[in-house]
């Protein structure tokens, strides 16, 4: 009988990986605690109709990418997408956003159908950050100096570029690409084959056309910022202040777009080219349309979200993972002889009370020779070994499993201050 294989795209995260990812998440963790973010979860379901009103009809996700089927109600449910529309649904059902300001974070797995290619997958995990009630520009410029602080800390802000358009207000927006369309058909026979289809069902989108043809074209084209209102020019002028105050590096990209049709103003990326070809780590912008569009009263929206997979492959590439990560063991404990398994696991117990040493304790039975071994594969930095002899004696060897340092016989009353020395 054949083995059943995972779907496509769709990954196991192994045992030796996970360290990494919780290196990279305990790190956006604090920082999001840093700025007063709070947690929500989602369900990985939803109702299909959420993402047809908020990501939009006749945009690549919702006509090519979701994971769409009918339950046994005959309801359509998709698997999520992306997780802005969630969280605008949650907060919306449970009275998060009435007469009040909300800073949320979220994780967790997102699906579309793609092609698998490196860092992108079918299933892929996302870290979001959702701020409601808030005008701006001001939560907007919090929301990139709060991702250059985890660049910092992480080690990767010389790997990544800040790439940030306003997209104007919705009135400005229309009146734009009514314009870009009337250049376009021009052009029409020229332009790429995804350039052609977008072109009558969301035309900014060509903005984002890596094709050089249609990039050449586009050079002539109606720019976006002509048709900015003083309220929109004010906010990002605003915006940009800030981060220059913060000396926070920046490229103002007038064809920066994003996918989604429900972002107005303030959108950005963060870049880079560590993984080849350049490619996006993090997204967002502002979304001040979404919660009415959905059913909600009118409320200024603004977030982002980061691609798990890919951060944690640039941090692994560039060689930017402490080697205590993967050091998840501290001390093995060898038994080995008789009455020996009852005091080992005091012994190891009283280890994790003490100082919240990682310990693992040998289990399943086997030689001294064989428990050695095992000690050795754990990646432990020291056995501690209990044999009949040291039972009676009340003491306990400490081997070091790493460097030239000598194994020592010690009371067991000493063993918590010397074990210190050892696991330097």
């Amino acid at each position: 009988m054949a083995k059943i294989q995972a779907i496509r795209g769709m990954n196991d995260l192994l045992p030796q990986q996970s360290p990494v990812w919780q290196y990279f998440e305990n790190h956006v963790k604090k920082v999001l605690s840093l700025y007063g973010y709070n947690e929500i979860r989602m369900p990985v379901v939803e109702k299909t109709e959420l993402f047809k009103r908020s990501i939009g009809e006749v945009t690549d996700i919702v006509e090519k990418e979701m994971y769409t089927f009918d339950d046994r109600n005959g309801d359509s449910l998709t698997l999520r997408p992306e997780g802005t529309a969630c969280c605008v649904r949650a907060a919306e059902q449970h009275g998060l956003l009435y007469n009040q300001t909300q800073k949320l974070w979220y994780a967790g797995p997102m699906f579309r159908y793609e092609r698998p290619q490196k860092g992108r997958y079918r299933q892929f995990h996302q870290i979001g950050v959702e701020c409601f009630g808030f005008k701006g520009p001001d939560i907007d410029a919090e929301l990139i100096m709060m991702t250059a602080r985890l660049w910092k800390n992480l080690g990767l802000m010389d790997y990544v570029c800040l790439e940030i358009n306003t997209l104007g207000l919705p009135e400005e927006r229309l009146a734009f690409k009514n314009e870009l369309v009337r250049y376009l058909v021009q052009f029409e026979s020229e332009l790429d084959e995804d350039s052609k289809r977008r072109l009558t069902s969301n035309p900014l989108r060509i903005l984002d056309s890596k094709n050089l043809r249609t990039q050449e074209i586009l050079d002539g084209a109606p720019k976006l910022s002509d048709f900015l209102q003083e309220e929109s020019r004010g906010d990002f002028e605003n915006l940009l202040s800030l981060l220059d105050f913060a000396e926070i590096p920046y490229k103002v990209n007038t064809r920066l777009v994003r996918g989604l049709d429900y972002y107005s103003k303030t959108v950005f990326e963060w870049v880079t080219d560590a993984l080849g070809a350049q490619g996006t780590v993090c997204a967002g912008g502002r979304y001040d349309g979404l919660v009415a569009q959905m059913g909600g009263k009118s409320t200024p929206g603004v977030g982002f979200a980061m691609g798990v997979e890919r951060l944690v492959l640039m941090l692994e590439e560039l060689s930017l993972i402490p080697s205590e990560v993967h050091q998840q063991v501290d001390v093995y404990v060898v038994a080995a002889g008789e009455g020996t398994l009852q005091k080992a696991f005091k012994l190891s117990e009283e280890l994790r009370d003490a100082g919240g040493y990682k310990v693992l304790q040998n289990t399943g039975g086997g030689s001294f020779k064989s428990q050695m071994k095992k000690a050795d594969k754990s990646g432990a930095k020291i056995a501690l070994i209990l044999g009949e002899q040291e039972v009676q004696d009340n003491t306990v060897v400490i081997k070091p499993l790493f460097g030239d340092a000598k194994q020592v016989s010690i009371q067991h009353i000493d063993l918590i201050n010397e074990l210190n020395n050892f696991l330097q």
